[in-house]
C-alpha cells in the first residue's frame, strides 16, 4: 500500500499494518484515497480537522455562490414606445446581473380579443433583446396575462 503522510509527501510502499502503526503513533487517522490502485493508496491524515476544513470550504463557496434571482416585468397592451425602452433598459441590467426575467403582459377588458397584438408586442421585446438574452419558455397565455422567462447569454 502507497502512503502519502498529512502534508502531501510519499512515505513509500509499505505493509497495512505498519501504516497504521504509523498513523497511531502520531495519533491520527489512516484514510484510503484510492482503493482501486495497485497498490491501493492511503493517506496520513487528522480525521476531525479534514472535516472541519471541508465544512469551512463548502461554507465559503455557499457564500460566494451567486443566487439568480427570478425578477418580473409586467407591460400593459398600450404601453408608449418611450416607456417601453426605460422598461428594457431595466430587463438589460437585471440580465447583466445575472438575473433571470419573466416578461408579462397584461390585457385588459376587451384587449383580450385581440391577443396577436400582445404575441407581437412580446416577438419585438425579445428581437430587441436577443443579444443579451436567450428565451428560456416561449410566450404562452395564462389567464389575462402573456409571459415569458428570458435569461442571459
Amino acid at each position: 500500500m502507497r502512503v502519502i503522510g498529512s502534508s502531501g509527501e510519499q512515505l513509500g510502499i509499505m505493509p497495512t499494518l505498519e501504516a497504521l502503526k504509523i498513523a497511531s503513533e502520531s495519533g491520527v487517522d489512516l484514510v484510503e484515497i484510492s482503493p482501486n490502485a495497485n497498490p491501493p493508496v492511503v493517506k496520513i491524515v487528522d480525521w476531525g480537522k479534514y472535516q472541519y476544513q471541508k465544512m469551512k470550504e463548502q461554507q465559503k463557496n455557499r457564500r460566494k455562490a451567486k443566487v439568480s434571482e427570478l425578477k418580473q416585468m409586467r407591460l400593459g397592451l398600450k404601453i408608449s414606445q418611450n416607456d417601453l425602452e426605460i422598461k428594457l433598459r431595466k430587463i438589460r441590467k437585471f440580465l447583466t446581473d445575472g438575473n433571470k426575467v419573466k416578461i408579462m403582459i397584461f390585457f385588459r377588458g376587451r384587449e383580450m380579443a385581440h391577443k396577436e397584438l400582445g404575441f407581437d408586442m412580446m416577438g419585438k421585446i425579445i428581437e430587441t433583446l436577443e443579444d443579451y438574452a436567450v428565451v428560456e419558455q416561449k410566450p404562452q397565455m395564462a389567464g389575462r396575462n402573456l409571459s415569458t422567462t428570458i435569461r442571459s447569454k
